[in-house]
């Protein structure tokens, strides 16, 4: 026995530390989901043999759709930020043609996938990514983040059944004091000072607004449905008169907890809205709620996804070994063949000097990340992270710039590669 380990560990590779992490360091396994401009893959680093999720982005098409900035605000993010109710960023890097993101791989599906499977949710359970949500959320809140798209589609599983947020491509850092204005979110999710700010000018909005779409999300986890019939079609303006018009139907067989705790995250007014840790511990309901075992995971969910199965469509995996023209595996010859077309052609015929001026920027500006170098010397020395309230906020997007339609993504078992 003891000589196959030793065989086996002999096997691994061992990489260089003061080399960067890339490509070459991961071995692919499998294609599990993809999003509007990016694609998500399951991973293995070959010198640690752990599994991730892997999310890679073209850089060309990136440019063209104009998302580099939205990628690079969601890496800012990510590498300041780490929590147990997170989807966590290990690396990042690049090539000629992507970058990339590796991160937690959760393979117990996104709540879309199971809502999509009539699942039907229990109140204990939802009670529970409620609480498991609000923590992630109450540390974000002291991170300056504001997620931004809290939904059931960015909202997935580990295999033990806890729930864990993705996809920052739309979560934006405000400084405190500062509000955020921007019209960006998926608007059935959408809190409404976020369209009564675009519509009516004002002060904006700030950390609520996420925790009115945990509200939306759980209702809509136990109900079938949503609160509010909203559509990515519906007019800004039609939204901002829906709220004041329309009222919540709670469903008579549900708990008066449940329905209690639920009009404390759906309050149209963000003043009276549940919307941080301390609001929540104070809710009479969840005063048997032990905080502490729940970061700890100990808190066991009602829901368990089903461990004999991967929770996605099968179709990507087809998809990326017929139809995709760039596919993963051949990346290496295709790189090597591109750098020597490159030398002999003459560089003054620049088909797109544009292109390549964007290209080259972000060569230049991507940040390589290596979260385990960094806890390596973190356990040296003893040190904390680096908070992103260190930095200068980003800057807030352009009023609509960021706004996504509401399209319900496939059961990804991965962040969902800039889905919505």
């Amino acid at each position: 026995m003891g000589s196959s380990m030793s065989a086996a560990t002999a096997r691994r590779p061992v990489f260089d530390d003061k080399e960067d992490v890339n490509f070459d360091h991961f071995q692919i396994l499998r294609a599990i989901g993809k999003g509007s401009f990016g694609k998500v893959c399951i991973v293995q680093k070959r010198d640690t043999e752990k599994m991730y999720a892997m999310k890679y982005m073209n850089k060309q098409q990136c440019i063209e759709r104009d998302e580099v900035r939205n990628v690079f605000r969601e890496l800012e993010i990510l590498q300041e930020v780490e929590h147990v109710f997170l989807v966590n960023l290990w690396y990042s890097f690049q090539d000629e043609e992507d970058m990339f993101m590796v991160v937690d791989l959760l393979l117990g599906g996104d709540l879309r996938y199971h809502l999509q499977q009539n699942v039907q949710f229990s109140e204990d359970t939802v009670r529970l990514y409620i609480c498991e949500m609000a923590l992630a959320l109450d540390y974000l809140r002291g991170q300056h983040i504001i997620h931004r798209d809290v939904k059931p589609d960015n909202i997935l599983l580990d295999e033990r059944g806890h729930a864990h947020l993705t996809d920052f491509n739309i979560a934006t850092i405000i400084k405190d004091g500062e509000r955020a204005t921007a019209l960006a979110g998926t608007k059935p999710y959408m809190a409404p000072e976020i369209f009564h700010s675009f519509v009516n000018g004002g002060p904006g909005y700030s950390f609520e607004v996420d925790w009115w779409s945990v509200g939306v999300m759980a209702y809509e986890l136990l109900r079938g449905w949503r609160p509010y019939d909203i559509h990515s079609s519906n007019a800004v303006e039609s939204l901002v008169q829906l709220f004041s018009t329309v009222s919540v139907q709670y469903v008579p067989t549900w708990s008066k907890e449940m329905v209690a705790l639920l009009r404390k995250l759906l309050t149209v007014n963000p003043e009276h809205r549940l919307s941080c840790l301390q609001d929540m511990q104070a809710v009479p309901s969840l005063a048997t709620v032990l905080w502490d075992d729940l970061m700890e995971k100990r808190v066991e969910p009602g829901f368990v996804p089903n461990k004999g199965r991967l929770h996605c469509d099968p179709t990507f995996e087809l998809e990326e070994m017929i139809l995709e023209s760039r596919p993963l595996h051949k990346k290496k010859k295709r790189l090597a063949k591109n750098k020597s077309r490159d030398n002999s052609r003459d560089s003054s015929q620049s088909e797109n000097e544009y292109l390549q001026d964007c290209l080259d920027a972000i060569q230049q500006d991507f940040v390589i990340f290596n979260r385990e170098k960094l806890k390596r010397s973190q356990d040296l020395t003893n040190e904390p992270l680096p908070g992103p309230e260190t930095r200068d906020a980003a800057e807030p997007a352009e009023d609509g710039e960021v706004e996504r339609a509401a399209l319900p993504m496939c059961g990804s078992i991965c962040p969902s590669a800039g889905s919505s």
